[in-house]
């Protein structure tokens, strides 16, 4: 490579990483604990809750919504939503007339029995939500979601850089060499390498789906702004329908649209995300990968048809695949081990390149110190 291209890759390799070094530092740390976030909170509050007849028929949604409204007297259901883990639904209920105010009232239910269910005590909830609100935005809201998506591309580019200046090197050493009876400067700069060699996949991977999640706010914002309010207001003419059909062949003409998802959530004839008219089926893919593509069904609520339905869009999906790739959530405690030693290995990388900055030569320019460490690496 040319000196003056390696002064260059050189330039922008040191100071993309010097900018984002301390924050990618709170992210790996935060981002360590979040990766077993369901693991802790088992551990800190252990259910003891069992369905009332395990093994058990389900009872039918129809059901459920009935039990539901005696419990409730006077209100009317508004949404339905389904545990992934355990046999139970939630029901949320209002007033009539406040159907759209927050005076809403959410309960769970035992679907092997009807029976109430009650909400877990997490005692480490606190700090799992401190945890995740200072990774994703630092409790800034939009501006640090985004304000952190800009220190992940800035991490990219260190990262791609890194592999430019890297590369002629390998051809010369044998790959995984440790000089170690050079300068304790160089030698950390070996483990520098390696560490970042090894880990650059990984690396790339979390770091531009972590990008990705940044952008969630206005990316959800779109699609419900363009394709699901567009699908709405092209069914909205609907009359109300006081008394609508079954809700479980609301959800079995649904799923007749995709057979390999399952319901996700259901919003009532006038809810929000539904029509006067429709019932609003969100389905979502089985697996770990896939649950959160969503597939939004429209159903009439007096006849059980299906009226209208809406794939997601491309950036829409691209954000739901990026989130379990992003903690490593959909290979079981194997990838999340995984995970969590790559991230160990991410903070070893980070902490050398600040060692190997604050180390460099005196005298010199700080680019010069830099190249001349690679060089070395060929002697």
């Amino acid at each position: 490579m040319h000196y003056t291209a390696m002064q260059t890759w050189a330039w922008v390799h040191k100071w993309s990483s010097l900018v984002c070094t301390a924050f990618l530092l709170m992210l790996c740390l935060t981002g360590l604990p979040l990766i077993f976030h369901d693991e802790i909170d088992e551990f800190f509050s252990p259910s003891d809750w069992q369905p009332a007849n395990p093994g058990a028929e389900l009872m039918s949604l129809d059901q459920i919504v009935r039990i539901a409204q005696d419990n409730r007297p006077g209100e009317r259901p508004l949404y339905l939503s389904f545990d992934i883990d355990r046999p139970v639904v939630n029901v949320t209920t209002a007033p009539p007339t406040d159907s759209n105010q927050p005076d809403f009232h959410l309960m769970p239910y035992d679907l092997t029995s009807g029976d109430q269910v009650p909400f877990p005590e997490d005692a480490s909830s606190a700090v799992m939500h401190f945890l995740l609100q200072l990774h994703t935005d630092m409790f800034l809201g939009l501006p640090g979601m985004l304000f952190l998506g800009f220190m992940g591309l800035l991490f990219a580019v260190a990262t791609v850089s890194g592999i430019v200046l890297y590369a002629p090197f390998m051809r010369k050493i044998p790959f995984g060499t440790l000089r170690r009876e050079k300068s304790r400067r160089l030698l950390w700069l070996d483990y520098h390498n390696l560490l970042g060699v090894v880990t650059i996949v990984w690396a790339l991977l979390v770091g531009l789906t972590g990008v990705v999640n940044t952008l969630e706010e206005p990316i959800i914002d779109g699609w419900r702004n363009a394709e699901l309010d567009d699908l709405i207001k092209q069914h909205q003419s609907v009359e109300s329908i006081e008394h609508w059909a079954s809700v479980d062949e609301a959800v079995a003409s649904a799923l007749t649209l995709a057979p390999d998802m399952e319901p996700q959530f259901i919003a009532f004839p006038g809810a929000r995300y539904s029509t006067p008219g429709h019932f609003a089926v969100f389905l979502h893919g089985r697996t770990p990968v896939t649950e959160h593509i969503i597939l939004p069904v429209l159903v009439n609520a007096r006849t059980g048809e299906v009226e209208g339905r809406r794939e997601m869009p491309w950036y829409a999906k691209t954000l739901a695949l990026s989130g379990p790739l992003h903690f490593g959530d959909y290979g079981g405690m194997t990838l999340k081990v995984i995970w969590a030693l790559l991230d160990l290995v991410l903070i070893a990388v980070l902490i050398s390149g600040l060692y190997l900055w604050l180390k460099r030569g005196t005298g010199r320019s700080k680019v010069t110190s830099d190249l001349q460490s690679l060089e070395e690496q060929t002697a």
